[in-house]
């Protein structure tokens, strides 16, 4: 008996309904990890069998595994477990910092398969220089992936300000990029015929300890970024606070010693990256202006904690700056956490003692009575997996249409 147009209609809504609860199922096992039919039933409101029929349609299109629960033998019919297809989709993930290059093949479920570094030179506007480097990179990482895996997107983190849609690198402070065209030519230079999504790096940070670091489960989070100088990513109500034309949260950039403060990159004085920055850091210690670097920080940080009286002090003169940057963003936008990277990290380390202080005595009560602060979960790859979420959010926004594209 022939189905009516009634019934192919309503067909068609359920279909059309299914296609965002595909997303939401597949990012829960994307960040979370593998997770039974019944927790995604509690977690995302569906009745099991409506479960069920989603992770028909994932399993169908390779991107997650059904298996049963270990200890069977209980009583009851067990809950299938959800996994995410880890070695058949992949992106490729890119971490543009001052002093070093990475790539690598991130795995559905966030696990970093493989990677190349290389060192980057401080050697003024180096776009072909980076580009073939992460290209050449990404070409290896991809032709080592198992047979019948899937590439589903490219993502990279860029230390400077991003211009949305395009990759355009619209400036670069500390190497002299101006208006790069970053993305189009990395995807270029890739061949792979998928578009390189870029992003700021501190704004990739942030979502990446959102996602899986420190901030999972915060709404509203600050992630500060130090490479050579500071950035910032800001989590309002769990989405990226991007600005009106994807430049904000140039925090580096807020005012902290208008009076005789330190010369800054971007042409005035006293920003908060010119007084807590690796050059104010090393200058502070009585290091020579050819040392830099993340292990020359490092250095007088551990020297801090060993008693070197120079370090000790420049670590306290720069967290305390850093400690009136921090007051001032918790006064404007109340966070539930405050999450240092990069060499931002390791000033927290050396210098808490200066940060907690300056928010007793400058944060409103109200306003620190619940503020957490802490330590990037996921390290040095926070970026790398910034990029990596970048990478994956078109499969996680339309799962089964991406994987179509793909197989073409």
């Amino acid at each position: 008996m022939p189905t009516s147009p009634a019934a192919l209609r309503a067909d068609l809504v359920a279909e059309e309904a299914s296609q965002p609860n595909l997303g939401v199922l597949l990012r829960h096992v994307h960040r979370a990890g593998p997770l039974s039919r019944a927790v995604l039933a509690e977690r995302m409101n569906l009745n099991r069998s409506t479960i069920m029929g989603l992770t028909t349609k994932l399993s169908a299109a390779g991107l997650v595994h059904e298996r049963s629960p270990a200890g069977e033998g209980r009583s009851g019919r067990p809950s299938l477990v959800v996994t995410p297809a880890a070695e058949q989709v992949y992106v490729l993930a890119f971490d543009v910092a001052v002093d070093r290059l990475v790539a690598a093949r991130v795995a559905l479920g966030g696990a970093v398969l493989e990677r190349r570094v290389a060192p980057r030179s401080r050697s003024g506007p180096d776009l072909d220089a980076v580009v073939s480097v992460l290209a050449g990179f990404g070409r290896q990482l991809h032709r080592a992936a198992p047979p019948g895996s899937v590439c589903v997107g490219v993502g990279a983190s860029y230390c400077g300000m991003i211009r949305p849609g395009d990759g355009m690198v619209r400036y670069g402070p500390h190497l002299g990029w101006v208006d790069q065209a970053f993305g189009a030519e990395l995807g270029e230079q890739l061949g792979l015929g998928l578009p390189v999504a870029v992003g700021n790096e501190a704004h990739l940070g942030a979502l990446a300890e959102h996602a899986r670091g420190a901030g999972v489960g915060v709404q509203n989070l600050i992630y500060l970024h130090g490479d050579v100088g500071v950035g910032g990513g800001i989590i309002v109500g769990g989405e990226v606070l991007d600005g009106e034309a994807g430049y904000g949260c140039e925090v580096g950039h807020m005012l902290v010693n208008p009076h005789g403060g330190r010369p800054c990159s971007c042409g005035a004085r006293g920003c908060l990256e010119a007084e807590v920055g690796e050059r104010a850091l090393l200058d502070e210690a009585g290091r020579p202006a050819d040392l830099i670097g993340r292990d020359a920080v490092r250095a007088v940080v551990t020297d801090a904690e060993h008693g070197d009286p120079v370090a000790r002090e420049a670590v306290r003169r720069v967290g305390d700056w850093l400690g009136i940057g921090v007051a001032n963003l918790i006064n404007l936008f109340n966070p539930g956490m405050l999450i240092f990277g990069g060499i931002m990290r390791d000033v927290y380390v050396g210098a808490e003692p200066q940060i907690r202080g300056r928010i007793e005595r400058n944060v409103l009560p109200v306003s620190r009575e619940r503020v957490r602060l802490s330590t990037a979960a996921l390290g040095d790859d926070t970026t790398l997996l910034g990029a990596a979420e970048l990478a994956f959010a078109d499969l996680l926004g339309n799962p089964l249409a991406v994987m179509a594209q793909a197989a073409r």
